[in-house]
């Protein structure tokens, strides 16, 4: 029994660090290194690891994220809107969109904006093991790396659901955890103009926030040009997330916010 107490406690002291030889492992089958790749600042709160909702930050800047699971029919149009007023945003990517429409994912890439992942399968990861999170994570990071020659680092759990693992297995895998303080609610089909009051009048919109869309949704194209004259009108910069985010030295409050240390 005592053998087997040592067995055990052994496996647990070792666990942190088996998995990010698995994450290397997996990463390495698909021609990715992630040598030193491991976020190391603090995500906990109390007894809870966070995703970043928002950034604690002086600048009047914000960050547009689109995450792109279904549908395709106006991300061109999306990103012509972006270019037409020189704004870079962050796309969240799953696996299956990505091997789906491809051409987008280069053109994305090429535009400047962020490419983030947004899991092989778009699974509620919070109830995978953990060696199910890593394979989600891996996959479409491969296959984005492979299309582009990116290391992606921005993860969006789907459904924003995640728990400690999942956001521990994220930052060992080379990851940013980020989720959002205001959702555009664009998911629900209710219209151009509710888009716009949704995001524009939000209690949470103040420098360093987070804002939700989704490339797929009915009227997200339709009210993007009026949604970026509108924050810019309120004086925010519109940059990419991996712009908006500390990358060391920060640690989190209860709400999710990243502050610098």
């Amino acid at each position: 029994m005592r053998q087997k107490g040592r067995i055990e406690a052994l496996v647990q002291r070792y666990r942190g660090l088996w998995l990010l030889l698995l994450c290397g492992f997996v990463a390495a089958a698909g021609g990715v290194r992630f040598a030193g790749r491991a976020v190391t600042a603090s995500s906990r709160a109390g007894e809870r690891e966070l995703p970043i909702y928002c950034v604690d930050t002086k600048k009047p800047q914000v960050a547009l994220s689109f995450d792109a699971a279904w549908g395709n029919d106006d991300t061109r149009k999306i990103l012509d809107i972006l270019e037409k007023y020189g704004v870079h945003a962050t796309f969240f990517m799953t696996g299956g969109w990505v091997s789906s429409y491809p051409e987008d994912v280069k053109r994305i890439c090429a535009a400047g904006h962020d490419l983030g992942n947004h899991s092989e399968n778009h699974k509620n990861m919070s109830q995978l093991s953990k060696e199910e999170c890593v394979s989600e994570l891996m996959e479409v990071h491969n296959k984005v790396k492979e299309l582009t020659g990116v290391d992606m680092c921005l993860f969006r759990p789907p459904y924003g659901d995640y728990d400690n693992e999942l956001i521990l297995t994220a930052q060992e895998c080379g990851y940013y955890p980020i989720q959002w303080s205001v959702d555009s609610l664009d998911w629900k089909n209710y219209g151009r103009q509710e888009i716009l009051d949704t995001v524009l009048n939000h209690k949470d919109l103040h420098n360093g926030a987070i804002i939700l869309c989704h490339n797929g949704a009915e009227y997200t194209a339709q009210a993007l040009e009026e949604l970026i004259t509108g924050l810019q009108g309120k004086g925010y910069e519109i940059v990419p997330i991996s712009q908006l985010i500390y990358k060391e030295n920060y640690h989190m409050d209860h709400s999710g916010k990243q502050i610098a240390d």
